[in-house]
This record gives structure tokens, sequence and C-alpha cells, in this order.
């Protein structure tokens, strides 16, 4: 009984500080690609920003989906299980296509001369 209570009083907090960070991570880590979009003068092709969002945003959804683990020791309903198991299975499903692009980006060659705005 102790226990319980405790818990509930403490997850919440536990639970905010981890989506929190995720936000922190992806917040940082747009501003830091938006740099280096700028410093390459909008060169499209310079794939190294999108891989390092794309980390950043894996990383992030790690967070997140921590976050959401916590939550499911205060589940009291199967409905409550349902929406915390669907928020779960698409964060896990997003998290498997940004490695996927991530390992395909990586093998594609790179042809930056064609990507370049001209000004």
């Amino acid at each position: 009984m102790v226990i319980e209570k405790f818990l509930e009083i403490i997850i919440p907090y536990i639970s905010s500080s981890l989506d929190f960070i995720g936000i922190i991570i992806i917040t940082i880590s747009a501003f830091r690609g938006l740099v280096k979009l700028l410093s390459s003068k909008f060169n499209y092709g310079y794939d190294d920003i999108a891989i390092d969002l794309a980390k950043a945003m894996i990383l992030s959804l790690e967070f997140k989906l921590a976050a959401e683990l916590a939550k499911t020791v205060l589940i009291k309903s199967l409905d409550e299980f349902i929406v915390l198991a669907s928020v779960a299975i698409l964060r896990v499903a997003l998290s498997i296509v940004l490695h996927w692009e991530i390992r395909t980006g990586a093998r594609i060659p790179k042809n930056n001369e064609n990507t370049e705005i001209n000004e």
C-alpha cells in the first residue's frame, strides 16, 4: 500500500522528466541542424545534417518510450493499457524507420553538385 502510493506520486514526475529530456534533445538537434544547413548555404545534398537529426530523433524517442514504460506502473484499466501500448508501438515503429533511413542514407552515393541551389 505504501509503495503503491509512493509510486503514484513519483512516477508522473519521472515520466514528465523523461519526456522533457526527449523534447530538449529534439530542440537542440533541430537548432544544430539549422545552423549546419545555414552554414552549408542550403545545400540540401548534405546528408550528414539529416543523419544527425535522425539520430537525435531516435535518442529522443528512446527517452519518450522510457517515459511511456514508466507510466505502465500506474495503469488501472484495459483502456489505459491499450492507449499506452499503441503509443509505445508507434514510437518503436518510428524508431525502426529512422534506423532504416540512417542505414540506407549512408549507402546512397552522394552527388552534391546536382542538389545545390543556384543563386
